[in-house]
């Protein structure tokens, strides 16, 4: 199974697009030999009266129009994936049939030995145990310090923000949605996998909190992960609110209009003053009447020179009184060693010569 997450294998997917939608693989294609509603008739059909008769009206259901389809299907994707493994969600019935179906039109496939069930737990297994056997140094700093800029420089890093397709803050949502709790953690094992065979020493991760957005970390391999060292990038006031304009005002306007086209830029203005929402008891009603007001200011020039200034004085004032005191107290409060101090290139400096001595 190992080789599969190395070479990133195609794999085809049977099952009903309700189980590929609850939990996939990278590189899976569903291509399912049952629909989400025959699938509940079989199953009824299993429970009711075992296993002979589920298989009789599953063939019944499918016929011959619908498995010539489903053939055809297949071999349209094999012929651009000729290495792919074929499962479902125990290697049984499901892929067995998709199997033979496809050795009568002379294509031979290999099975996922387990099915989806077992490769799973191999996933998970695996996570558990390199991530309890992995050192680590934890990349921690004020917010728009440019942790994942950085982290993204180092070959021996996971960006775990990445995986979890968000940015780790009330504002952090991209345009798109999240993945799943599995497809995070299915990833996650990919990721570290082929970490782990790449024979590096030390992971280096971002000072991340249990949760990223919707997704959390499971609490074994956080815990694990935990067990580092801190390193801080310092980063001035002045160029960690420019990336974070870069980040969250640019780029992430960009998304929302690339996704949304016209509405594009009034939704991404809506998830902001949501953002600001959620947080408006921390920020106490005077600190949030003051911010509101800047952003919708901001938000009404925002095709304007002027409104740069207006989105960097409102960042500015979010780092300075509302992050930066929060992360601050975390810091002080952790029980990971903080190892090193710096700027960017002090800090690239010091973890490549880290090594093994960690």
């Amino acid at each position: 199974m190992t080789s599969i997450v190395l070479n990133e294998t195609p794999l085809l997917d049977v099952r009903a697009p309700i189980e590929f939608e609850k939990g996939k693989f990278i590189n899976a294609t569903n291509l399912p030999i049952l629909d989400d509603e025959e699938r509940k008739l079989v199953g009824t059909k299993y429970k009711e009266s075992g296993n002979e008769a589920a298989v009789q009206l599953a063939e019944s259901l499918i016929k011959n129009e619908g498995k010539e389809k489903r053939v055809a299907q297949w071999q349209e994707y094999l012929k651009v994936n000729p290495d792919a493994k074929l499962y479902c969600f125990r290697g049984g019935q499901r892929s067995g049939i998709a199997q033979a179906w496809l050795q009568e039109a002379g294509i031979e496939i290999q099975r996922l030995k387990g099915g989806y069930k077992a490769f799973r737990n191999f996933l998970m297994q695996q996570t558990e145990q390199i991530s309890a056997s992995t050192p680590t140094l934890i990349l921690g700093g004020r917010t728009g310090s440019g942790k994942t800029i950085l982290l993204n420089k180092l070959e021996n890093s996971i960006d775990l923000e990445g995986i979890a397709n968000h940015r780790g803050s009330s504002f952090g949502g991209f345009a798109n949605a999240q993945p799943t709790q599995i497809d995070f953690e299915n990833t996650l094992a990919y990721k570290l996998i082929q970490f782990h065979h790449k024979n590096f020493h030390t992971l280096i991760l971002e000072h991340e909190s249990h949760n990223i957005g919707r997704m959390f970390i499971p609490k074994p391999v956080y815990d694990n992960f935990m067990q580092g060292k801190l390193i801080l990038l310092e980063t001035p006031i002045e160029l960690r609110a420019q990336i974070t304009y870069e980040e969250y005002v640019v780029n992430a306007g960009k998304e929302y209009e690339k996704l949304y086209e016209e509405k594009g830029l009034y939704l991404w203005g809506q998830n902001v003053k949501s953002g600001l929402k959620r947080i408006q008891k921390r920020l106490g009603n005077q600190l949030y009447t003051q911010l509101t007001q800047l952003f919708d200011e901001a938000y009404s020039k925002h095709t304007q020179a002027e409104a740069t200034a207006l989105y960097l004085e409102w960042i500015t004032i979010l780092l300075e009184r509302y992050y930066d005191p929060m992360y601050d107290y975390q810091i002080q409060k952790t029980s990971i060693p903080v190892i090193f101090r710096g700027n960017e290139q002090s800090v690239l400096e010091f973890i490549k010569k880290q090594k093994t001595e960690i």
